[in-house]
């Protein structure tokens, strides 16, 4: 549909694992790679029809996910981000607005990293 209307943005949500590495995570990071392989591939194949193709990589952010872990692992985990702090949904939510906006119009096949530093 979108190669039909001349145009579109896919935003594919992957992680920072797909590049840092988190311990016990093989499986996990080895998919949120090939996220990242895939929107590159994908970016090139529908370019020419206008279709943009971008991937995120978000940090550690603050969800249920992260409530249901024990309060030590919490400060532990926020340690090893220079932020200091948890991303908050509004966060991801305002990046993906960004990649499908026509502010980004030139943008396709990149990966975004939105993890507080937890990367660098």
């Amino acid at each position: 549909p979108m190669m039909m209307q001349g145009g579109g943005s896919v935003v594919m949500m992957s992680s920072v694992t797909g590049i840092k590495g988190n311990s016990g995570q093989s499986a996990y990071a080895a998919s949120k790679a090939a996220m990242i392989g895939l929107a590159r591939t994908l970016s090139v194949e529908l370019g020419r029809f206008n279709v943009r193709i971008n991937c995120l990589l978000p940090g550690y952010i603050d969800t249920e996910i992260l409530a249901d872990m024990p309060k030590d692992k919490l400060a532990a985990l926020r340690k090893t981000i220079p932020m200091k702090r948890f991303g908050k949904v509004d966060e991801v939510a305002g990046a993906v607005a960004w990649l499908v906006s026509e502010d980004s119009t030139y943008m396709t096949g990149q990966t975004l990293i939105l993890d507080g530093g937890l990367s660098a």
